[in-house]
């Protein structure tokens, strides 16, 4: 992998168009050179593109390109496909890896925290303020409201699962394993819970490694045309990039980070919930191993997080349904990331009886958004900084691509079937419902309105006619 992170290279100069800039594995030891950009400075860029980065991970993604390539120039356009190459293959979302990678190769770790902070905070900001006011709404409003922004989200995620699967599944191997994913998941996998989920992605990947999927695939610019970068000017690789050597010259230092941070993930995936077991389901141990496994598993982008955090926080109560499905709807209205959902959720958070007292004030209610905010976002961080010296090992090994096909495969099953239950379920009970959902469909997909644009339709259709 090739980003800026060698000596120069790290000052607020730009770059050379044709330079290749040996970084990414640098950057994965969280140090930067003597004339490093100024964490400060990444913090407010990216508080700007937090603020105006609308449209989700693919707009954020040319977005980025088009402030650090075009714009600042601190990367040229290859290091910067191989950065997003990284961060499509890692589970977690997908934008805001690319945003800690581009921190952390300009700043070391002080400039990952600055990227992540600037690019999370104000969509974060809105979404735990919603949490903790949407109870506030009287009953009358609150239906209306819910009934509208429910049959936005069967758009919004009927648009994600129409997009993922054209890229994700080209040919009629994977499109077939998407669909006995599908099957497995509205059959006996439903009640599995999450286990089931896991379930059928290592059995998808076992079968992308075995069948070699993706190997024969039609060709990379027709695979991925969905990705639809006219919008934003960009024209960024996909997982399948298969980009020049990488630097070799990987200090050890480097590889001990990257087994530091990959060992503090492993340590956290298996820990925390044989820690809530063994606490025998303590509140906050059992948040922190839901919100950290939900981000550890989202494959695809941050619409495959709804049926991981639907099993997690709606199956034990914290949160109803009807909550759930409310919020979601609202940070398809946000700019940034969409994993800021988890803020909303953590502010909407049932609070067991007994730790009532400890939890009257809002701003208790607020930590909480951030507490669940911060261990979705965990594993995106331990997983970046893990791989970033072993990218180059990792992007030559075509079985490895394979079996990704496979799991790329499994997220689209995982997605067509959250998509029926509990979505589309719970919200078209109806031939108006039903009508109305398909109408905001054709704004989203042939109009091109824009989602907040949706989001604010969908909520005063349902306040005046549902």
């Amino acid at each position: 992998m090739t980003i800026l992170l060698n000596g120069p290279l790290l000052s607020d100069k730009p770059v050379s168009s044709n330079a290749t800039q040996p970084v990414l594995e640098q950057a994965g030891s969280g140090s930067a050179g003597p004339d490093k950009t100024s964490p400060w400075l990444i913090f407010f860029v990216f508080l700007r593109l937090g603020l105006t980065s609308f449209g989700g991970p693919v707009a954020h993604i040319g977005y980025f390109r088009d402030e650090f390539v075009a714009r600042r120039k601190w990367f040229s356009d290859q290091a910067y496909t191989q950065l997003v190459a990284l961060c499509q293959f890692l589970p977690g979302p997908s934008s805001s890896q690319v945003g800690m990678g581009i921190g952390l190769a300009r700043a070391g770790y002080a400039g990952c925290l600055a990227a992540w902070l600037g690019f999370t905070l104000p969509s974060a900001a809105v979404m735990i303020f919603i949490g903790l006011g949407h109870s506030l709404l009287s009953e009358g409003l609150a239906y209306g409201l819910l009934s509208g922004i429910k049959l936005v989200v069967v758009a919004v995620v009927a648009h994600a699962l129409w997009g993922m699967t054209r890229a994700l599944c080209p040919d009629n191997a994977r499109a077939t394993l998407a669909a006995l994913v599908a099957a497995f998941m509205l059959g006996i996998g439903g009640g599995l819970g999450v286990w089931g989920q896991l379930l059928a992605v290592i059995a998808a990947s076992l079968a992308g490694w075995v069948f070699k999927l993706g190997l024969t695939a039609p060709s990379h610019a027709t695979a991925h045309s969905d990705l639809d970068v006219r919008r934003t000017g960009s024209n960024l690789a996909c997982p399948d990039y298969d980009g020049g050597p990488l630097d070799s010259h990987s200090a050890q230092s480097r590889r001990d980070a990257g087994l530091f941070w990959l060992s503090l993930f492993t340590l956290l995936l298996f820990g925390l919930p044989f820690l809530n077991g063994w606490m025998e389901g303590g509140f906050l141990v059992g948040l922190a191993d839901a919100y950290f496994r939900a981000g550890a598993m989202v494959f695809g982008g941050g619409h495959v997080v709804l049926p991981l955090l639907h099993l997690q926080v709606v199956e034990p109560g914290w949160v109803s349904n009807e909550t759930f499905l409310l919020g979601y709807g609202a940070a398809q209205a946000m700019p940034g990331p969409l994993f800021t959902f988890a803020g909303f959720l953590g502010a909407a958070t049932s609070v067991p009886p007994a730790l009532l007292d400890a939890f009257t004030s809002p701003w208790t209610m607020v930590l909480l958004g951030l507490f669940t905010l911060f261990f979705i976002f965990l594993p995106s961080f331990l997983l970046l900084a893990g791989a970033l010296p072993f990218w180059q090992a990792l992007q030559q090994q075509i079985s490895l691509r394979s079996a990704f096909h496979g799991v790329n495969a499994a997220v689209v099953g995982l997605l067509f079937a959250a998509f029926y239950d509990p979505i589309l379920v719970n919200a078209v009970t109806w031939s108006l419902d039903l009508a109305i959902a398909v109408l905001f469909f054709v704004f989203l997909v042939y109009w091109r309105w824009p989602v907040w644009l949706i989001v604010i339709a969908g909520g005063l259709v349902g306040i005046f006619y549902l």
